[in-house]
């Protein structure tokens, strides 16, 4: 019987603490393959389970690009063999093992949205399409100053995004600046992207994995399980009727205070106030300490 190879890894990996940096190889075109996706899934997968992992910064092996767009052979030949069933009437066949299709790639990206593990994109150059929408479902975004630029250039080919870019981006910018950038398909300067909110910082080129990694270094210090609670919190509550967002909020404190972490820190901060005579945030560079450390210290 002849074994299938091994797809070789597109992920450079190198552990900073409890920050991984990843920089991605999508080929000498840099794309966004399927087999990206499955390797995408598999390391999402990996940091959940992993305590000691708190973020991942996203860079890339290519000197100019982020990532281009999609392999558009593989959204080609996806929508090609969905005509062909239709046309049949055949039922869908069960999905081979490393098939991606939308509702795989959407299940990774919502995966990166609900998990306490801080997702920073490294913009080092440009990020178009499936590119650009891999960065929104990331949690921050660091641009280089030159040589960059995001967007979705989808209607420029007659089609739409179709990896998040319309839902994500306009949470991100507001409805009527995504909508506008969408129809025109022209991509963000990193001024722009800055102006807009579609990036949280633009540095010059040579330090955006520094910066990107400063950041996920900064904000993986808080509890994983914190992180996660408050991102889905965010990410799914926040375009929810308020009564039904603030009942997700309500489910997602309820699970962190009754859990013994959460007991074991809320009294210690009692004993910290009766110590202190007053509360710790409030003490003297009280508030600043427990900033730097990602919890009251």
């Amino acid at each position: 019987m002849t074994q299938r190879q091994a797809t070789p890894s597109l992920f450079n990996i190198e552990a900073h603490g409890p920050t991984l940096v990843v920089r991605i190889d999508g080929g000498p075109l840099q794309l966004f393959s399927a087999d990206v996706a499955l390797q995408l899934e598999a390391l999402v997968d990996r940091v959940d389970k992993d305590p000691d992992v708190r973020a991942v910064v996203f860079a890339s092996t290519h000197p100019r690009r982020f990532m281009s767009h999609a392999d558009v052979k593989w959204l080609q030949e996806g929508g090609a063999d969905y005509v062909a069933r239709q046309q049949t009437g055949a039922p869908p066949p069960a999905p081979a093992e490393g098939y991606v299709g939308l509702d795989r790639l959407h299940a990774i990206f919502l995966r990166m949205n609900s998990i306490g593990v801080v997702f920073v994109a490294a913009l080092e150059g440009q990020a178009l399409g499936l590119g650009a929408e891999f960065a929104w479902a990331c949690d921050l975004r660091v641009m280089a100053d030159t040589d960059a630029f995001i967007g979705q250039p989808e209607v420029l080919m007659g089609i739409m995004p179709g990896g998040g870019g319309s839902q994500r981006l306009t949470r991100l910018v507001g409805s009527h600046r995504s909508l506008v950038a969408i129809l025109e398909g022209k991509p963000f300067t990193p001024a722009q992207a800055l102006e807009f909110g579609a990036v949280d910082a633009v540095v010059p080129k040579a330090d955006v994995v520094a910066r990107a990694i400063e950041l996920a270094h900064h904000l993986g210090k808080r509890d994983k399980a914190a992180v996660g609670a408050i991102k889905r919190a965010i990410y799914f509550g926040g375009s929810l009727p308020l009564p039904d967002g603030i009942k997700l909020e309500a489910k997602e404190f309820l699970t962190l205070n009754v859990s013994a972490h959460g007991q074991k820190v809320m009294l210690a901060y009692q004993r910290k106030t009766a110590e202190l005579g007053e509360l710790p945030l409030y003490a003297p560079e009280g508030y600043d300490a427990a900033l730097r450390a990602g919890q009251v210290v």
